[in-house]
Parts: structure tokens; sequence; C-alpha cells
């Protein structure tokens, strides 16, 4: 069962994804608590899905890859 939410969504969602980071196809990292308490995983995942973006996580963290080419994992 997913945390609260505290935030409007779609100004939390905006606010991520208009990162420079973002806006330039990099990456992005998020705490996996955070995201919960603010908008909540599913949500969070569903945005990521839209924008065809990747998801990862790893030691708490979401990491997204803000672009939609493939992912070559070397290690």
């Amino acid at each position: 069962m997913e945390s609260p939410v505290h935030t409007r969504p779609e100004a939390w969602i905006a606010h991520v994804f208009s990162a420079k980071a973002a806006m330039r196809g990099g990456v992005i990292r998020r705490s996996v608590a955070w995201v919960r308490n603010e908008i909540g995983e599913d949500r969070f995942v569903d945005e990521v899905r839209l924008r065809g973006f990747h998801l990862l996580e790893c030691g708490g963290q979401f990491v997204v890859v803000c672009n939609r080419a493939p992912i070559r994992r070397l290690v």
C-alpha cells in the first residue's frame, strides 16, 4: 500500500521532469521514499513510462534515464 500523497502531483511531476538534466536527455535521481510520499510510486512509474524513459531502482533511489535510446548494461 502506498503512503498518502502530500503534493499536487501535476506540479511535482512538472518540476522533476523540467530539471536541466531531464530536458537534455540526462539522468535524474530521486529517493524512493520521497517519491512514494509525494506522488506515489505507481504514478511516478506511469509518468516515466509515458515519456518512454528508463527507470531503475537501486539503493533506495530511483534513477531515471531521460532518453528513449536503448540502454546497454556493461557490468
